[in-house]
């Protein structure tokens, strides 16, 4: 029999990344998780910031960067400074490094709504397909004479039912998000 709780799993799933996706998007404030996506190249492979250094916010508008291997200072300073859409310079003193977070300006604040706006739509083609995939087995079961036609009718509407849900909690956290970074 097919199982409508899976698929709900994977709905609250998707949305649940998506939140984590968008707590990365803090307009002027400091927060670790905004350099959640630096990869540094260190011992000759790509590495998380994370996991090369301690990354801290002392202040709402500075992240602080201490290294785990001090000879590896200059390569996460320059892995930061290539990652245009943060739009950070960072500084070094020898031993940490100190990045500050500017207020954005209107133009950094309409390219982070698109920035979260591509993120949402990510999600949803994550709903979409996860719609399709509980749709292809309903119609394998009900192929296989798993399930009658009934029974496959109501399991695909209990499915776009969540998917009309997950989506609605998708437009929500944007709309929230959005009015954060456009609010000055």
């Amino acid at each position: 029999m097919f199982d409508t709780k899976i698929t709900q799993e994977k709905f609250d799933t998707a949305v649940d990344h998506l939140k984590e996706e968008l707590t990365k998007y803090r307009v002027g404030r400091a927060h670790p998780e905004m350099l959640a996506d630096v990869k540094v190249e260190v011992y000759g492979q790509k590495m998380p910031l994370n996991q090369v250094a301690n990354v801290t916010a002392p202040d709402a508008q500075l992240l602080q960067i201490t290294p785990f291997d001090p000879n590896s200072l200059q390569l996460i300073v320059e892995a930061i400074r290539q990652d245009q859409s943060l739009g950070l310079n960072p500084s070094d003193d020898g031993r940490l490094v100190r990045v500050p977070i500017p207020a954005p300006n209107e133009e950094r604040r309409k390219d982070l709504v698109k920035q979260v706006g591509i993120k949402a739509e990510d999600a949803r083609i994550v709903l979409r397909n996860i719609r399709q995939e509980a749709f292809k087995d309903i119609k394998k079961r009900k192929d296989a004479k798993e399930m009658s036609e009934d029974d496959a009718k109501r399991f695909e509407k209990e499915v776009d039912t969540a998917v009309g849900a997950a989506n609605d909690k998708i437009e929500e956290l944007l709309k929230i998000k959005e009015k954060d970074i456009l609010t000055i």
